[in-house]
């Protein structure tokens, strides 16, 4: 299974709860997760996927602490069997 697959699978999920989840792309902002997942209800939360047993590098890990310190939700995805539970997270946070 690839990154691309998982993140086919997040695209396609995220779709079929009514939101987006579109490329994150930050110019000069090194680190920044993959996608930006954006449901009904005004919830958003930041998504880094990666290979099986793959993990994020010093860079990401120096980003998802920094996004989550200015409050927002951060995951890191790499198996599609995670998927529908971050999701559920993403819908029921308050």
């Amino acid at each position: 299974m690839t990154e691309k697959y998982i993140e086919q699978k997040l695209v396609k999920a995220v779709k079929e709860l009514g939101g987006i989840a579109p490329k994150f792309v930050s110019p000069g902002l090194d680190g920044v997760p993959d996608r930006i997942v954006l449901l009904p209800m005004g919830r958003i939360a930041f998504i880094e996927l990666k290979a099986p047993g793959k993990k994020m590098r010093p860079i990401q890990v120096k980003r998802k602490r920094q996004l989550e310190a200015l409050g927002f939700l951060v995951y890191c995805i790499d198996g599609i069997e995670q998927i529908g539970g971050v999701l559920d997270e993403i819908k029921n946070e308050m």
